[in-house]
């Protein structure tokens, strides 16, 4: 398992659907390595910390595997702003992994890097904002479709991290898996 790419973003005023709000949602590639904090990387934001920071997600983590899935959805979309394949961050993730999907992965398991540990602690939930990010309004219901949604991950132990790292995925309990939890959420959301 390998971390492609370590990306940041600062919150900025959008007009999404005709209404202004704010959004940290585009994240580029940060250079070098990054200082991981208890409340995320060094240089990101968030700007809802109701959906997405705090202690528990911190970071977001998604695997590059899917971009082949967005880019072939967006061009059935008609998405014609990116004919070119996806870059990391496009999809607000911090961590692009390759490697890991969401179907490995449980709420507790941690991500070993060499020089910090990240702990799984929810999938995300997709909203209004990656409708916009993506370019179609039917995104978020193909996420929850699909089930490609990543997932969050709280600090378990801070230092800094770097693209190109190679981690290790250490089990946890083994009680919710990240997509049974996913599913149950997108139930109650119907």
């Amino acid at each position: 398992m390998q971390l492609l790419s370590v990306n940041t973003g600062i919150a900025r005023e959008v007009e999404i659907g005709g209404r202004t709000t704010r959004s940290a949602i585009a994240k580029t590639p940060a250079p070098g390595r990054v200082d991981v904090r208890a409340l995320g990387l060094a240089g990101d934001e968030q700007a809802d910390l109701s959906v997405h920071g705090g202690l528990a997600q911190a970071l977001y983590a998604y695997p590059s595997e899917h971009f082949a899935f967005w880019q072939t959805v967006r061009a059935q979309a008609r998405v014609t702003l990116w004919d070119e394949p996806l870059a990391p961050g496009t999809m607000g993730e911090n961590l692009t992994l390759a490697g890991l999907l969401e179907s490995q992965v449980w709420v507790g398991d941690v991500l070993r890097f060499p020089q910090c540990s990240l702990s799984v602690s929810a999938p995300r939930q997709p909203c209004y904002k990656f409708n916009a990010a993506m370019g179609f309004a039917q995104a978020a219901k193909l996420m929850a479709q699909a089930g490609y949604c990543g997932f969050y991950l709280a600090v378990r132990e801070p230092g800094s991290i770097g693209t190109g790292e190679a981690f290790e995925l250490i089990p946890g309990p083994r009680e919710v898996s990240i997509p049974e939890l996913f599913r149950s959420q997108m139930a109650r959301h119907r």
